[in-house]
């Protein structure tokens, strides 16, 4: 058999698909198809050179995938993020807000009780309208009170700012009688170890891991005892033991009341998260402020008995 070409093709047809000849062929340089693919290399191996690099890297496909989920996760976590951050924000707002309403419904009773007591308003009031005046003023107190408590849901957050500051004026009006009761320095005294009570209760109740919530309708029980029991007393047994005695309890009691108020300001905008209106956090910050604001005023008029000098 004459040595040739024919011998070697029938070689190479006795080879499996893709595996090059023994004789006459070179295995190095393949010979390549209209694809640009090896014909004795099957699909994907080799080197493809679309964009000039090889066909399939591992590096290349897998990285693909891990992008493509953290791309997923990645925005979900971003907004998450963000929405807690946008709460917490909207919260520490509103918290600042609510003690800051708190303190301006305080100055403004202070510049009304200051004003009445040098306009002699109040004397003039009572002058004209006797007892029943007295029992009217208490009464519309206690009247705006129970409605921004009960109904501030409802109002809009103008109308409870209003009657919140109503109530302040009121309090100021009312409280020009400490003018004449008690001397200046008994009521700065009074007046600044009740700042600084406050200020540390606050930050306790804040930071503590004590849940004073439990302890609310508690306190809430010793107030109303508290309040029979100064009534039934100033009739019984009125001395200036009893007032201190009345003084020294009604002191513990607010000094909790603070504490609870401040722990329900905070949770209370916690529960407000399912709503996020904006308006629900500032009806809110409306009702703790004036709650705020009847713990810092009672909290202060147990001091002043406690500690105030009585010029009469």
């Amino acid at each position: 058999m004459a040595f040739g070409n024919r011998p070697e093709e029938n070689n190479n047809a006795q080879q499996p698909y893709g595996q090059p000849a023994q004789y006459g062929q070179n295995y190095g340089q393949p010979q390549y198809n209209q694809y640009g693919q090896p014909q004795d290399q099957p699909y994907g191996q080799g080197q493809n050179m679309q964009y000039g690099q090889p066909y399939a890297q591992p590096q290349y496909q897998q990285p693909a995938y891990a992008a493509a989920g953290a791309g997923t996760a990645a925005p979900t976590m971003t907004m998450n993020g963000q929405a807690a951050y946008s709460f917490e924000r909207e919260r520490h707002v509103s918290t600042t807000k609510a003690y800051g309403e708190m303190t301006l419904g305080l100055l403004l009773t202070a510049v009304v009780a200051v004003v009445t007591q040098m306009t002699g308003a109040l004397d003039s009031f009572l002058m004209a309208t006797g007892m029943i005046g007295w029992i009217g003023l208490a009464v519309v107190q206690v009247a705006i009170a129970v409605v921004l408590g009960w109904r501030i849901n409802k109002m809009k957050v103008g109308t409870a700012r209003a009657m919140f500051y109503l109530y302040a004026a009121l309090t100021g009006f009312t409280l020009a009688t400490i003018f004449e009761a008690y001397s200046l320095p008994s009521i700065g005294i009074a007046l600044g170890l009740c700042v600084a009570f406050f200020f540390v209760l606050t930050m306790l109740s804040l930071t503590t891991k004590k849940d004073m919530l439990k302890a609310g309708p508690i306190l809430m029980v010793a107030l109303v005892v508290l309040l029979v029991g100064e009534v039934i007393m100033m009739f019984l047994a009125p001395s200036h033991t009893t007032l201190m005695v009345t003084g020294a309890i009604g002191l513990i009691i607010f000094a909790g009341l603070t504490m609870y108020d401040a722990q329900q300001t905070r949770a209370m905008f916690d529960a407000a998260e399912q709503t996020g209106d904006t308006v629900t956090f500032n009806r809110i910050s409306i009702l703790c402020a004036l709650n705020l604001y009847l713990d810092f005023i009672n909290m202060f008029l147990y001091l002043l008995q406690l500690f105030g000098n009585n010029d009469n």
